[in-house]
């Protein structure tokens, strides 16, 4: 009975902490993330209060809520037009992972790490947050963006990486056989490709197994699909988020709405889950020794990842604000990039690892939310200024004549 009542009060307490905060932001106009991140470190690790008895609870609400962001996300976008920007973007994939995995590799060596600490740390500061992306394009109103479909192919090709990557480097860590490593890369890309496939042609069935007049029964059934396909997904090295990805894409017709409609709720109440328990997983005091260093690679890394999306969405021919928003968007570190560090840290790499990834991530994952709400105002700007360069050169024009 005590073990309930403690359940009862540090999860209604957190929900409840959650709603205030969430309030706070919209009163200042501001994203909830930060807070929500904050909040989590104040109650973390040691922090004023152990959440221990919710601990289970919040890291498998944390995981459902990004699979939920990112089926949402799958919802806007079908498999043509997935692989129309694929086509168009993997270029950017590319200079993607060569601009923004360096910095973490170079961080490493500098730092005396080693070689096999620094393929890690590269996976660290390559990768986004898919789940902080997908929050902060629902909550801006971007999803039908021009430059959004750039963004997601980007993000999308970082989770096919990061399906290569993972393989290799736990069997490395491990000490295993290269075949091992093989066997998981082959299977991780055959799912994708199985997915994939599904999603293509067999999106139409999927949405006719889930159509229901009632809502309850169509969110059961459809929470259930993307739960049992996630957890296939992690089962072959695939993120559980891709899955997910997948079966919002493969969704189509009133289905896809309806399915939006009952799952918002759901999906809002894990996203901010997913926030908090980032921050109560860490240690804050572990984080002054690293944070010079992990603020300078921060810095770096802000300009890596907005060259990368300014390039892209020039490619693929956004405007100026489009260009900036890209960039912008790409900026936060999240899930992935704590659960990578947190491999190294498992097989004896240098513990600093662990905590210089805390920092680093804490870091972006705060600034990630703000930074795009700059793009407009900046926007704005810079067209008044060309305005202005143009009324300029009109009226010296006049004057010559």
């Amino acid at each position: 009975m005590h073990h309930l009542v403690e359940v009862f009060l540090q999860l209604g307490l957190v929900i409840l902490g959650l709603g205030v905060l969430g309030a706070a932001a919209g009163r200042f106009g501001i994203s909830a993330i930060p807070l929500y991140l904050l909040g989590g470190l104040a109650f973390g690790v040691g922090g004023v209060h152990d959440l221990g008895e919710i601990t289970a609870f919040l890291d498998i609400g944390a995981e459902i809520g990004i699979v939920l962001l990112l089926f949402t996300i799958g919802l806007e976008y079908t498999p043509r037009e997935l692989v129309g920007t694929m086509r168009t973007s993997w270029r950017g994939a590319v200079v993607d992972l060569l601009l923004n995995a360096a910095p973490g590799v170079i961080c490493a060596l500098l730092l005396g790490w080693g070689p096999l600490a620094a393929v890690v740390f590269g996976g660290v500061t390559y990768i986004s947050s898919s789940g902080i992306i997908a929050k902060v394009m629902t909550d801006l109103g971007w999803l039908g963006n021009r430059e959004t479909p750039t963004v997601l192919s980007l993000l999308v090709a970082e989770d096919l990486v990061m399906a290569i990557y993972l393989p290799i480097v736990t069997t490395i860590l491990a000490g295993l056989a290269f075949a091992q490593a093989a066997w998981g890369l082959a299977l991780a890309l055959l799912a994708v490709g199985a997915a994939f496939l599904i999603a293509s042609r067999g999106g139409s069935l999927l949405s006719r197994f889930l159509a229901s007049p009632n809502d309850e029964i169509l969110m059961l059934k459809v929470l259930g699909v993307i739960l049992v396909v996630a957890g296939l997904a992690e089962q072959v090295h695939v993120s559980a988020a891709v899955g997910a990805f997948f079966v919002g894409i493969a969704l189509s017709g009133e289905v896809s709405h309806q399915a939006e409609r009952v799952l918002t709720p759901l999906k809002n109440l894990f996203a901010a889950v997913f926030f908090v328990n980032f921050g109560l997983q860490t240690d804050p005091q572990s984080l002054p020794p690293v944070l010079a260093v992990a603020a300078g690679l921060a810095v770096v890394t802000v300009g890596t990842k907005f060259a990368t999306g300014w390039w892209a969405a020039r490619r693929t021919g956004s405007a100026f604000t489009g260009r900036l928003r890209a960039g912008l968007l790409l900026l936060p570190r999240g899930e992935f990039s704590i659960v990578i560090a947190g491999l190294g840290v498992s097989a004896g790499l240098d513990p600093q690892l662990g905590s210089m990834a805390a920092a680093y991530v804490l870091i972006l994952a705060a600034l990630g939310p703000l930074a795009p709400r700059l793009a407009d105002p900046i926007s704005t700007r810079h067209r008044k200024k060309l305005r202005a360069r143009r009324l300029k050169s009109a009226t010296g024009a006049e004057h010559v004549v």
